[in-house]
């Protein structure tokens, strides 16, 4: 798409549509399907939202009784029926110039696949005449470590992108652009991974693991300063929630001996249709899925201007409106779970605004 026409229409994109003041930087508690009603037709940039997945887990209590839970349905068929009076709602609210990314995970049933996702992409397409650009493939390089004798360990997921026509706004070369960008900023910021040190001082760690820890993340901070890797993560027991996944001599072994584990992070733009990123857990949240920012991050550079409207309809813990705030884009949140509204509501109140940065962890 021509990405200089499109930008033209983004730069106004924070003048709000009528009657949709009400709901910006908002996190709504209630059935999706019903409060989509009450936007605005074509006032929403982007949508990026997974929603819960069919059979596979307890989301919890609805705010109201007799709100519907979507993911506990008899059949295949109507968890589809249902997930798509979302999906409609969410192609009403979108912008000729927006996207729809949906994150649908499969299920097993009587020894096979049942295919969920496409079976929701085929009624999506069917029944709202969207087009499907991509199914973006999640890599995850730490799933869930389960032993089967007779298949293999799922490690993907689909994310599906669609648009409503031609005119949808697309920004691949800003976004190969700002990974530049960020690299030169980072090996001239003198503060990155600083907040590593306090952590490891509140840590539990021994004295001499905590010295150990302390000569590490000077390392690789250099490294990040000299060029030689783009980012990093650090886990320290006690600190932070277990990774899931990894062998012996692994990450979990590097917690268990040392204490601490550090993951580099390459630069690695995204020319193709894959995103590899690990999955993410917050310690003071048990929540059953939470996609990681990384992925949501990625998504809105692809798609999306500084003020832009990003909306999530299953809003879960509050990822998608945390990046959004994060990259100076404005959010609309909207969840059944009144647990997960709050979690969420807190953790975007503790976000702060830094449109600039790529990599937020550090």
């Amino acid at each position: 798409m021509n990405s200089t026409k499109s930008s033209n229409k983004s730069s106004q994109s924070h003048v709000f549509v009528l009657g949709l003041e009400e709901f910006i930087d908002k996190v709504i508690c209630g059935d999706s399907a019903e409060i989509l009603k009450q936007l605005p037709p074509e006032s929403v940039d982007t949508i990026v939202t997974s929603p819960p997945y069919y059979g596979q887990r307890d989301y919890g209590a609805p705010v109201n009784s007799y709100d519907k839970i979507i993911g506990n349905e008899p059949t295949p068929e109507e968890y589809v029926n249902n997930l798509m009076a979302v999906f409609s709602e969410c192609v009403r609210v979108t912008k000729k110039s927006g996207s729809i990314f949906f994150n649908v995970g499969d299920k097993y049933g009587n020894g096979s696949l049942l295919l969920v996702p496409y079976l929701f992409v085929r009624e999506a397409v069917k029944r709202t005449k969207v087009n499907l650009i991509n199914q973006i493939t999640w890599i995850k390089p730490n799933p869930q470590p389960r032993q089967f004798k007779r298949r293999l360990v799922s490690s993907t997921e689909p994310i599906f992108h669609f648009v409503k026509g031609e005119e949808y706004q697309y920004y691949p070369k800003a976004f190969m652009e700002g990974q530049a960008i960020t690299r030169n900023n980072k090996k001239a910021h003198d503060k990155i991974g600083m907040k590593y040190f306090g952590l490891i001082e509140k840590s539990d760690l021994t004295n001499q693991q905590k010295q150990l820890a302390k000569k590490e993340l000077e390392d690789v901070i250099q490294e990040v300063k000299e060029g030689k890797i783009w980012s990093f993560r650090m886990k320290i027991r006690g600190i932070h929630s277990a990774a899931y996944g990894g062998y012996e001599g692994g990450r979990k072994e590097h917690i268990r001996v040392k204490g601490f584990t550090i993951i580099r992070m390459y630069d690695r733009p995204m020319k193709r249709d894959v995103i590899e990123t690990p999955i993410l857990s917050l310690k003071y949240l048990k929540h059953p899925a939470i996609y990681p920012e990384t992925l949501v991050q990625e998504l809105l550079n692809l798609t999306t201007l500084p003020h832009s409207v990003v909306l999530d309809p299953f809003l879960g813990s509050g990822t998608t409106a945390v990046v959004a705030k994060r990259m100076g884009r404005h959010f609309i949140g909207i969840d059944i779970n009144k647990k997960y509204c709050d979690a969420a509501i807190k953790r975007i109140k503790e976000t702060v605004v830094e449109p600039a940065l790529r990599e937020f962890i550090l």
